[in-house]
């Protein structure tokens, strides 16, 4: 268990390395072929403003969008009562729960910290696991927050914002003109050399990155799969609800394309039926998770 949680949190961390590593390659040939260096200051700077309200307001953003409503504490008490002992046994505060009136099995965490979290569970969830599984999924959602996902898959957006911005605005100066043009002959070849080498970046840029932003996605899900585990003490409990979730044929009625990575199951259940993960899934083969958990 110990070493699964250290692999994963490894692994996490050299891909964000790699991540940022190719984000400034891609800004330097994208400066070098327009010979105008501001343009990946701007670019990071545009991303970052539009990233950060969505980080200080992802909590009302995706209750909104799911119809989530705060959890009655009589109607359900084992889920409000699961959620403040987790939170005690994890060391944060407790998260607020929120519940989805909705049949499809699945959960999600969000909140910008600990101190502003939210853990939200579908009806169809509270109905069908029983009280270890739904422990279980719980700690997954109690380990992204503890774990600070959020944030860190915000900083991934935001580099990943920037590449899309420095090719559209590659791909513009690129129309009216290559910018700024190097005053010696050998900065000139340099220049047109790293044109060539930025049209090919500003097709391949955006795809290779939000397929890194993936990578970084499936293995954050691994690991709240390792620290759900070591929180609650039973790894099958977990196990069994992913079993139930993947055999589950109900698709959550109100879901985005912008909100899916959050969920334990991708709304689109493509990772309950895949054996291996797609460039883009955000999530890990069901099947896989299961088999992780079993062999702890």
């Amino acid at each position: 268990m110990y070493e699964q949680i250290s692999s994963n949190i490894r692994r996490s961390y050299v891909l964000l390395a790699f991540f940022v590593i190719l984000v400034v390659a891609i800004g330097y040939v994208f400066s070098v072929a327009l010979n105008e260096p501001i343009t990946v200051l701007i670019a990071i700077a545009v991303a970052l403003f539009t990233t950060i309200g969505s980080y200080y307001h992802s909590d009302k953003i995706v209750l909104a969008s799911t119809g989530a409503k705060p959890a009655d504490r009589e109607r359900f008490a084992h889920y409000v009562n699961s959620v403040e002992g987790l939170a005690l046994a994890a060391g944060i505060p407790c998260p607020r729960p929120y519940v989805i009136d909705d049949p499809a099995l699945n959960a999600f965490a969000t909140g910008r910290d600990p101190e502003h979290a939210v853990i939200c569970v579908t009806t169809g969830l509270l109905e069908k696991l029983n009280r270890v599984e739904l422990e279980g999924v719980i700690g997954h959602e109690m380990s992204h927050i503890k774990n600070y996902d959020i944030r860190l898959m915000t900083l991934v957006a935001v580099l990943v914002g920037s590449v899309a911005l420095m090719a559209n605005w590659f791909w513009w100066r690129a129309r009216w003109g290559m910018g700024g043009r190097s005053r010696s002959r050998s900065g000139g070849q340099v220049q047109a050399i790293a044109f060539a080498i930025g049209l090919v970046l500003a097709i391949l840029a955006p795809v290779a990155t939000a397929a890194v932003q993936a990578m970084i996605s499936r293995q954050r899900e691994f690991l709240a799969d390792s620290n759900s585990a070591l929180l609650t003490r039973y790894p099958e409990g977990l196990a069994s609800a992913l079993e139930k979730i993947s055999g589950d044929s109900n698709k959550l009625a109100r879901t985005t394309k912008a909100t899916s990575h959050l969920f334990i199951s991708s709304p689109t259940k493509r990772d309950a039926v895949s054996r291996k993960a797609g460039l883009l899934d955000t999530h890990p083969p069901i099947e896989e998770r299961i088999r992780r958990l079993r062999e702890m």
